[in-house]
Parts: structure tokens; C-alpha cells; sequence
């Protein structure tokens, strides 16, 4: 029994719940979305698939995302809902050997970016919000860190996981990587119409940090679409404005039509650097029309 799921926040956490419940043991499979849709990730039957695109050949399927639902029958649940931690939260209920409420309260309100102003700017005194930005995916060392942080959010009170010696160093690499990454969003972020748009194309290592502050920088756009490039594809991401929530286009639904999805508020997508001329500015006149979807 293998729990595959990727290698965020709400993916660590439903780990952990999936770990608890059911005893699971195996090592836990990080992948990315664009993965599964593309049948790159070699899945059985006792599988358990969370917080990813529905596979046929899993066991069991945990998700929330509006662009991932099915009309094939699954076991398992899937609810447009906060995070999908909360749905195996909801599904194992009662089955837990220990108390959850807060852990999942807070993946909820990550995952779904129920942030104020003072969250985005200072997430450093916000020890659930910092955490979760010690997360990124990319290399292997990451992905072993998000093993360990499955291991202490399923042991430890939340103080004593951000007392742990690797989880600090992140957390202290995170507070500064954020200031620098205001710098950048500064000089690559332009803005067309209520869109703004964070090109990193020109960057040959994208910077990263926190997700919400652009929405702070730049207070007059209701969505931001960030563009940066790995291995030979376009990556789009874009994101409702949390401060400015006047974006009445269905991201999850528009992105999935260029083989990416995500929630009506937030996603991604990828394709081939030689189809940016026919795919983005597709995507950029449906959030420059700003019509519901």
C-alpha cells in the first residue's frame, strides 16, 4: 500500500492522515499532477492516490480540486472543498490515534488562501503559514524533507516540529528568500488591464517565495499569471488575487483545457515552449475578458 500524492502542504498532510489511518508503512510516492494526467507515474491497484488527478488503476482517490472531478466510479472521496487533507480527514474520521482538528484547520486555510493582509506580508510570525513555505518539491533533498516533515507532523506537537533542527533552517532560509523575492517581483511584474503578470522567462533559475505577495504588491489586479521555463516547456501559473476578489474566471476550468487544471481560484499549467503562441494568449484574453466560466 503506497500513498502517492505531491509534495506540498496539503499533500504532506494528507500523508500524514493516510499514514495514521491506515497504518501505511511504505515510503510515500512524490509526484506532480502533469505526471499522472501524462501516465508517467507507474500506479497499482493498492495504490492511494491524493490530492492528484483521478487514475483509474489506484485503490483509493482523495481530492478537491474542481478540474480533477469524475463521473467514473472510485473509491474513496472527493469534495470541492478547502484542501484534500480535509476530505481523508472527513472520510477516516473517528479512525485517527491522534487529534488532527488543527492541523487540517490550518491546511484548509492554506490551501484555499483564507489570508489577511498581515498573513501574506509577516508569515514568519504565523508558525502553520511559514511551514508550509519550507516546502518546494524541486530537488531530491526536498523531497526527502517533506518524508521528514510527514514523520514530525505525525509524532510532534506543532511547537516541537519547528523546534527541529532541519525545519529551522528552512523556516530562516524561507524569511529571507521572501525578502528577496519581493525585489524581483517588483522589476518582473507588469500589469495589463486588472491582470498583473510575473514573467521569469528571462531567469535562467527562477526565483521562488512566497505565493501571496505579489497579490499585496500589486493591489489593483484581481489575478496574477507567473511564466517561467524548465526543460523545454512554459510554465503558467495563475492565481486569483486574495485581496482583491473580483476574478470571475474558473482557473481549474480554463487551465484544464491546456492539459493543466487546479481550483476555480488557483492552478497550472505546462506545454511545449514552441505552442506559447497559440496557448497563452488564449489564456490571457479569458482573464483579460474577466467572465465567469
Amino acid at each position: 500500500m503506497r500513498i502517492i500524492t505531491r509534495p506540498d502542504f496539503d499533500g504532506v498532510v494528507c500523508a500524514v492522515l493516510l499514514r495514521d489511518a491506515l497504518d501505511a508503512t511504505a515510503p510515500v510516492v512524490w509526484t506532480q499532477p502533469n505526471d499522472i494526467q501524462q501516465g508517467m507515474v507507474a500506479i497499482r491497484s493498492e495504490d492511494i492516490l491524493a490530492n492528484l488527478p483521478f487514475d483509474e488503476r489506484c485503490g483509493l482517490w482523495f481530492d478537491h480540486h474542481v478540474s480533477n472531478q469524475t463521473d467514473r466510479k472510485f473509491d474513496g472521496a472527493f469534495a470541492i472543498a478547502p484542501s484534500a487533507a480535509g476530505v481523508v480527514h472527513q472520510y477516516y474520521l473517528g479512525r485517527f490515534s491522534r487529534n488532527y482538528d488543527e492541523l487540517v484547520a490550518a491546511t484548509d486555510k492554506i490551501d484555499s488562501a483564507d489570508l489577511n493582509l498581515e498573513e501574506i506580508k509577516s508569515p514568519e510570525r504565523y508558525p502553520y503559514i511559514l511551514l508550509s513555505m519550507t516546502l518546494a518539491g524541486r530537488t531530491t533533498e526536498d523531497l526527502i524533507y517533506a518524508d521528514r516533515l510527514v514523520d514530525l507532523l505525525q509524532q510532534q506537537r506543532l511547537e516541537a516540529v519547528m523546534a527541529d533542527q532541519e525545519v529551522g533552517q528552512r523556516s530562516r532560509a524561507v524569511i529571507s528568500q521572501n525578502r528577496a523575492y519581493a525585489d524581483y517581483l517588483k522589476d518582473h511584474t507588469r500589469m495589463e488591464a486588472e491582470v498583473s503578470i510575473t514573467d521569469f522567462r528571462g531567469i535562467d533559475e527562477p526565483p521562488d517565495g512566497n505565493r501571496f505577495l505579489v497579490y499585496a504588491l500589486f493591489p489593483d489586479a484581481v489575478v496574477n499569471v507567473k511564466l517561467y521555463h524548465t526543460e523545454e516547456q512554459l510554465v503558467v501559473k495563475v492565481g486569483h488575487s486574495i485581496l482583491n476578489r473580483n476574478c470571475r474566471v474558473n482557473v481549474g476550468k480554463l487551465l484544464a483545457r491546456f492539459n493543466g487544471g487546479g481550483h476555480r481560484g488557483a492552478g497550472a499549467c505546462r506545454f511545449p515552449i514552441d505552442q506559447t503562441d497559440r496557448h497563452l494568449p488564449q489564456i490571457m484574453a479569458a482573464l483579460l475578458a474577466n467572465e465567469s466560466s
